[in-house]
């Protein structure tokens, strides 16, 4: 097996092997509800975002140090009571999945939810996408939903499923 190592991601770093997984992703499957490759820029205002609001984004890199994929989460919903729920997501470089990458990403975000205070993780996975959502299911994710025909791309109609995983944090919420 070929050495791999988490990193935490920075624009400077990473920003171009990310933009390239998301186009994958975006131009040859349904893992992002999206029509048109991002560009820089794009990027850019990500990382920011991801900055300001403490989200974190998480790399596996291979020994020569090249990102093989990332996952990060963010706001679930932009109203103050959603502040304990994020929503996640996971990409694995297109000739890397298979590899166990994906369970070991997926590891890392909630270990990184924990220690965030975070208590439920959501996962929007498009319904045909099986991989994922055994991948979510072995990590404990429940089924909490489904949208039917919320997402056309490709010439067809596309669910979304919800799955998500409770986690016992934070040990004292608040309100406000």
């Amino acid at each position: 097996m070929t050495e791999r190592h988490a990193v935490r991601c920075t624009h400077d770093r990473h920003a171009p092997a990310i933009l390239a997984i998301l186009n994958d992703a975006i131009v040859n499957s349904t893992a992002l509800y999206d029509y048109q490759p991002r560009n820089a820029d794009n990027m850019r205002s990500w990382f920011d975002a991801k900055r300001q609001g403490g989200y974190p984004v998480i790399g596996i890199e291979d020994a020569a140090g090249e990102l093989l994929g990332f996952a990060s989460y963010g706001a679930f919903r932009a109203y103050p009571a959603y502040k304990y729920t994020v929503e996640h997501s996971v990409y694995v470089r297109a000739d890397q999945r298979g590899q166990g990458l994906g369970l070991q990403l997926m590891e890392a975000i909630i270990e990184e939810a924990r220690l965030n205070d975070v208590h439920a993780l959501v996962g929007a996975i498009d319904a045909a996408n099986a991989g994922s959502i055994a991948l979510h299911q072995r990590l404990g994710f429940q089924s909490v939903g489904l949208l039917p025909q919320v997402g056309f791309k490709f010439g067809r109609w596309l669910d979304l499923a919800f799955y998500q995983l409770l986690l016992h944090t934070p040990a004292h919420p608040v309100d406000g």
